[in-house]
């Protein structure tokens, strides 16, 4: 006889779950037994649970298996739906727990009752009740089938309170089996045809079911075809950004060379991005529904493919197996691109350069600072902000999985994402660069950091706004400037009373030794850069983008 609580722990390790990320509360408790005796899971304690979603969300980012969190109902459920939500806008393989009011007061507004399906349904892959306890098994088995499978993303499964506490003899499930999609002979011979006959070819990649492996088949390609490739919104870690036929993320400010290669590429390949608004300039880049270019699109889920863009090759197929196949194509034996991808190189190459901005710290020069000396397997997280422009735009990514940043823009994300990277890799560098209303949104998880002993690094952009949408509001109603000032805190002396280390930087020249005492420090460590409000951008000041209305 086990009580649910351990029955379900137990489907979590026999499923490979080695980590666990909370808030604990009374609606769980059996839950929290059944971790007190595991010697596989590890249990996170954080300090609000959107922190806690976001890690866990994080941890299934860079792993590749779910992330597993546990709220309480009502409130913390509430607050977990952030990182839920990133879960699904990022393809990322994430199971959530929820604690419920014992089930003979369901449905009487309990304390904190709600109503799980209803409620997350709309933004989860499966939301589902467990109501008996002997279908532990069987249900942490589909929620994690559900999560892995196909697009990967976010399953939400409550837990009343008294089916958790009782006892049943229930048999364990086996460790989920998860079906890959392959290419088939048709869609590679289709895709050689098109290649040897293209004159303006690109690619996009991004997505889901990455790997070291899959980096490193995919420029070995691009190299033998000189194909000009970019990643997708935040997936610039699947392609290393000195190679000569990386050209420059398909993202937020993208370069008008670039923006102008995509629209008229008569050849488009797109390998796992879902080609979403960020990734589209807006959906303006391909035409709804049918594009102009001869679209390639190769994605995991057969759902995703012509659900906004028909594709003229339909592919079903992850990016593991896809890339696999990559070795034999031929390329053709005169490539006629060459000159189009060396100019687009030649345009990313030149926009590595420095704008010169107002300040004494130039947030160009900080990014080009860490991304010269992070080591190459250091890994760098971000939130949401203005900020992150220039992060996107002067670092370079070397190696597969050293970003982890929410392709759905969600703020707060970069601290818990730290956490979860440096719990995954203790080894590696973890750096996250964050805004200051960005950094506030879950600077309590600093606790979590200094209670675990991470030496995680935080770069703090302080320029006293909310600068995304400052931008906006200059742009579209200039100098009515109102909900978007900010007063802060001293961010160093606030890192000092977590335990961490705290540097203010007032000066450029001041940050590089900085980072090379924060990167070698036992501790986390905080390091606020003072930023002049008008370097809003990497390529405009805020007087510019008001008076360009």
């Amino acid at each position: 006889m086990r009580h649910g609580g351990k029955i379900l722990i137990d489907q979590l390790e026999i499923q490979g779950a080695t980590t666990a990320f909370t808030v604990p509360g009374e609606s769980f408790l059996a839950a929290l037994d059944g971790l007190h005796d595991s010697n596989r899971i590890k249990t996170i304690i954080c300090r609000q649970e959107g922190g806690a979603s976001m890690m866990a969300e994080a941890w299934g980012k860079i792993t590749g298996e779910p992330g597993i969190c546990f709220v309480t109902r009502g409130p913390g459920a509430a607050n977990a739906m952030s990182g839920l939500h990133v879960a699904r806008q990022d393809s990322t393989p994430m199971v959530a727990f929820v604690g419920m009011p014992s089930s003979g007061h369901e449905d009487r507004e309990a304390f904190q009752e709600i109503e799980i399906k209803q409620v997350f349904s709309s933004f989860v892959k499966w939301a589902a009740v467990i109501r008996q306890t002997e279908r532990i098994p069987e249900y942490v088995s589909h929620a994690i089938h559900v999560a892995r499978s196909g697009r990967p993303g976010p399953v939400v499964l409550g837990l009343p309170e008294d089916m958790l506490a009782s006892g049943c003899d229930a048999a364990d499930a086996k460790p989920a089996r998860i079906a890959e999609s392959r290419p088939g002979a048709e869609d590679l011979a289709v895709l050689q045809d098109k290649l040897g006959k293209a004159v303006r070819p690109l690619m996009i990649i991004g997505g889901p079911g990455w790997s070291v492996a899959a980096q490193k088949a995919m420029e070995a390609f691009a190299d033998r075809f000189d194909l000009p490739v970019a990643p997708a919104f935040r997936y610039q870690d699947y392609f290393d950004n000195r190679h000569r036929c990386y050209v420059g993320c398909a993202g937020i400010g993208l370069d008008p060379k670039l923006a102008a290669a995509i629209k008229d590429a008569d050849v488009l390949i797109v390998l796992g991005a879902r080609l979403g608004e960020m990734t589209t300039s807006g959906y303006t880049l391909i035409d709804i529904p049918d594009p102009k270019q001869f679209l390639v699109h190769i994605h995991p889920s057969p759902d995703e493919l012509g659900s906004v863009y028909r594709p003229d090759l339909p592919v079903a197929a992850t990016a593991r197996t896809f890339c696999e196949t990559l070795s034999r194509l031929e390329p053709p034996a005169k490539i006629a691109w060459s000159g189009r991808r060396a100019e687009l190189r030649a345009a990313y190459e030149q926009s590595l350069r420095p704008i010169p901005l107002p300040g004494a710290v130039k947030m160009a020069d900080v990014m080009r600072t860490v991304s010269e000396l992070l080591p190459e397997n250091g890994i760098l997280t971000n939130g949401a902000g203005n900020f992150a422009a220039f992060v996107h735009r002067y670092f370079q990514y070397k190696s597969y999985r050293t970003c982890l940043a929410p392709t759905s823009g969600s703020m707060g994300y970069g601290l818990p994402a730290a956490i979860a990277a440096k719990l995954a890799h203790p080894t590696r560098p973890v750096v996250s660069v964050q805004g200051d209303g960005d950094f506030l949104m879950t600077g309590q998880e600093l606790a979590t950091a200094a209670q675990y002993a991470l030496p995680i690094v935080t770069i703090i952009a302080n320029n006293g706004m909310y600068g995304t949408i400052r931008a906006h509001q200059e742009r579209e109603y200039p100098r009515r400037i109102v909900g978007t000032t900010l007063v802060n805190p001293d961010f160093a002396a606030y890192a000092r009373s977590f335990g961490a280390e705290g540097y203010t930087i007032e000066a450029t020249a001041d940050f590089a030794p900085a980072f090379s005492a924060a990167l070698a420090s036992s501790k986390p460590s905080v390091i606020e850069l003072k930023l002049d409000p008008e370097a809003l951008s990497p390529r405009k000041t805020l007087t510019e983008t008001r008076e360009r209305r």
